[in-house]
């Protein structure tokens, strides 16, 4: 027997097994898994049992899978709007300014780990603390099912605009320029239509799933080989596929795998070292300017005329610190601007920063909810035309997310009671396409107490079905009906045993398993139909 290669094995199972366990204790605790994950990484790291080369690996890959499902999400648009480019550039210059000149000034009061910055070096450390990190905003938003709310694409947006920044910045930090031959990736324009082509023939299975890993990994290595960043390539790379009509399939399949991958990028944090008492005491010291970003997120929102809970939603999640802080605290330390020891104090800070954030997204609806008279009062007077509160006419059912299970939903309501349906969903390319075949569907996001509050003080509204892809969306908007004193029906749908108590626990009146009551429709549909084809005796 190769006792060598059961050690290996054994040591595999050992790590993996404890940053589960974390995980798991983490979820149990309401903090989202990462942040276990992020905890069993420090402990790990005085262990000689992972190969901290597959840890690498796994995290460049994961990120690279990250990317490529942002760009599959991406709306050009969006991106276009002031209230994403412009309060970024603000906001990213307002805080390596102000936390720039404060680092500096209290490095003048002696601590070991900040004497002998120059006000040069205290801009790079605010530079790193400017970022807000992608991986953490997106998986939350995920979690959440809120990634095509209003809030979430503002809060991707920003991501991705400091994402260019990243890219200008690592260009500039290493003093070289990306080869003459980056000027051909502008072919790449035409060579979108190949790529949509064969998306066309791929299937559903596991080519599918090999198309993706292909045009991720591929977009990264053809960015490198011209000497461009090559998340940057990946991300480009997912943009260039996002208006196929089978994106939304290919970012099913590839979030499973993103998500095991990205295992590798929060173990890997922790193995940075061991902090001493110094480094944890200068971390906690730093964490707090994460609410301070937040703060100053908010002020521009609101100033550029997004709604006050548009606003406080996408600063939760942008009240953070980014993965990136470490890469630009690496190039610091390589090129001998600052004391290595900042990788740590980075790495803690980050920690730190993604426990408080995990907190404020946890309770986010609740803390506007609760005090949203108070939060109103920072709002401009005029709206902007795509943040606006829903109005559902004078329908008194409302379909709530109108994908494949609710459009269904909705063309069978509609047959019984003709005019007086409505459909809801988060998505407004949904809410286009549905509204092209002439169904009555509004963009909105079902999660909004203003929203909600304003249908029930009219009382016309007397069934809310919903047909949600995430269980705890379905379950946060039962609690804001609740909340908001419905009195009428509410059915929904689920996948899981499990999900059907939850939901009834919550107040659901009417629940639905998916998978069940599928294969009854179709069995109904079989009968009927063979009843009308048989002949008469």
């Amino acid at each position: 027997m190769d006792f060598a290669w059961v050690a290996l094995a054994l040591n595999d199972l050992i790590w993996i097994g404890f940053a589960f366990t974390l995980g798991l204790v983490s979820k149990k605790m309401g903090l989202p898994p990462m942040v276990g994950f992020l905890m069993a990484g420090f402990l790990l790291s005085t262990q000689n049992i992972v190969d901290q080369n597959l840890l690498k690996k796994m995290a460049d890959l994961g990120i690279t899978l990250l990317l490529f499902t942002i760009g599959l999400k991406i709306n050009i648009r969006n991106l276009l709007r002031p209230q994403v480019w412009g309060v970024t550039m603000i906001h990213t210059t307002a805080v390596v300014v102000l936390v720039g000149l404060g680092i500096f000034l209290v490095s003048l009061m002696g601590s070991s780990l900040l004497m002998g910055l120059t006000i040069q070096n205290a801009a790079l450390l605010a530079f790193a603390l400017s970022f807000s990190s992608t991986v953490f905003v997106v998986k939350a938003l995920e979690d959440k099912g809120e990634m095509d709310a209003l809030h979430g694409r503002i809060a991707i947006g920003v991501l991705i605009i400091q994402d260019i920044f990243a890219v200008v910045f690592l260009a500039v930090s290493t003093g070289e320029l990306p080869s003459v031959w980056a000027l051909s990736l502008v072919l790449l324009i035409p060579f979108r239509f190949v790529l949509l082509k064969i998306l066309d023939h791929v299937g559903h299975g596991e080519l599918l799933i090999l198309y993706g890993f292909l045009l991720a990994i591929g977009g990264a290595e053809v960015f490198e080989l011209v000497g461009v960043k090559g998340d940057l390539g990946a991300l480009i790379f997912g943009t260039m596929i996002a208006t196929h009509g089978k994106t939304e399939e290919l970012v099913k399949t590839m979030f499973g795998f993103k998500d095991l991958f990205l295992l590798g990028f929060f173990l890997s944090i922790g193995f940075n070292g061991l902090p001493d008492f110094q480094m944890v005491a200068l971390a906690l010291l730093l964490t707090p300017i994460a609410l301070l970003k937040g703060g100053l997120f908010f002020a521009l929102f609101v100033r550029f005329k997004l709604r006050s809970r548009t606003a406080l939603l996408s600063t939760f999640n942008l009240s953070n610190y980014s993965e990136f802080g470490l890469i630009v605290i690496a190039i610091g330390v390589g090129n001998d601007w600052i004391n290595k020891q900042w990788m740590i104090v980075m790495a803690l800070t980050i920690t730190f920063s993604f426990i408080i954030s995990s907190l404020l997204n946890k309770h986010a609806h609740h803390v506007y909810t609760k005090y949203r008279r108070t939060w109103k009062r920072f709002q401009t007077e005029q709206r902007l035309d795509y943040d606006q509160l829903l109005n559902l006419g004078s329908a008194e059912i409302a379909v709530i997310g109108m994908g494949a299970v609710g459009t269904g939903t909705y063309d069978k309501l509609i047959e019984k009671y003709p005019g007086n349906v409505v459909g809801v969903d988060i998505d407004a390319n949904t809410v286009k396409n549905q509204c092209a075949e002439h169904r009555n569907v509004i963009l909105g996001d079902p999660s909004d107490a203003d929203f909600w509050d304003r249908v029930i003080q009219s009382e016309q509204l007397k069934l809310v079905l919903l047909t949600l892809p995430q269980h705890n969306s379905s379950v946060a908007v039962v609690d804001l009906l609740l909340d908001s004193g419905y009195k009428g029906q509410i059915a929904a749908i689920a996948k899981f045993a499990d999900e059907i108590e939850q939901l009834k626990q919550a107040g659901v009146h009417t629940v639905y398993n998916v998978h069940t009551e599928a294969g009854a429709g179709f069995a109904s549909n079989v009968i009927e139909e063979t009843q009308q084809t048989q002949p008469e005796n």
